[in-house]
């Protein structure tokens, strides 16, 4: 499959602090890409860069096509978009009007029917869409996020530890709905501490370090290899 996003040599610096160094990626065509690493080790640096929210080094390349100098609005226009670790939703505001942010450059009954798209897929959504976001569960809050980069009608979406903080069971239903985007032709980047849920939903995965790229391959070969089952997986744990 064509690569939908391309990275090459892409670096991100603070200051004298290079948090990203030299990284070269590929997420195919409506496929789901993870990439694996310890707290601090530059994925939402990363994801930030690629969305173009910092600064970057390098060629980041959608759709054959060079960002590495668009804004975010642009790119959010090419089909791109970010769900941040943090989720950042507007708590004071209901769920509808959280969505309908998702679709500031939609018009029209263009964006009654993504509306209606999204509450199709996270129906506790729909119950819930004149109350608070303040007021939702952490399950509930992660599916509004996602459900607002979802009303862009992305054809890549980049989520950033999306279990974090949710109970178990809630986690299975997020990476359920990650295989159902995948199903609906949306490729997917994934970045995600939860090493085993992770690599079982990707096709294809990164381990990073210290800001760089240490290991790739197909996710079911990066799950049985020891370096990773020694740093990531652990020696038990269940399945997502």
């Amino acid at each position: 499959m064509e690569p939908i996003l391309a990275l090459d040599g892409v670096s991100v610096a603070y200051g004298k602090i290079e948090a990203v160094r030299d990284v070269s990626l590929r997420v195919p065509e409506g496929a789901i890409v993870t990439i694996i690493g310890a707290n601090g080790a530059g994925k939402t640096t990363l994801l930030n860069a690629i969305m173009g929210l910092l600064p970057s080094a390098g060629q980041i390349a959608f759709d054959g096509r060079d960002l590495s100098k668009q804004q975010v609005e642009s790119r959010v226009a090419a089909g791109l978009c970010l769900v941040p670790e943090r989720r950042e939703l507007f708590g004071s505001m209901s769920v509808r009007d959280n969505l309908r942010l998702g679709a500031f450059r939609r018009r029209g009954d263009g964006v009654g029917k993504a509306m209606d798209e999204v509450y199709g897929r996270f129906p506790r959504l729909l119950a819930r869409r004149d109350q608070p976001a303040d007021t939702l569960s952490g399950g509930e809050r992660q599916m509004l996020a996602m459900g607002r980069a979802l009303m862009a009608r992305p054809r890549l979406v980049m989520l950033d530890e999306p279990s974090l903080g949710l109970a178990p069971l809630i986690v299975r239903d997020v990476f359920q709905i990650i295989r159902e985007l995948k199903q609906a032709g949306v490729a997917i980047l994934l970045v995600e501490q939860n090493a085993r849920a992770a690599l079982e939903v990707a096709d294809h995965g990164y381990v990073m370090e210290l800001g760089r790229i240490t290991l790739q391959g197909a996710a079911a070969e990066l799950a049985n290899d020891r370096r990773v089952m020694e740093s990531y997986l652990g020696l038990g744990g269940g399945a997502v």
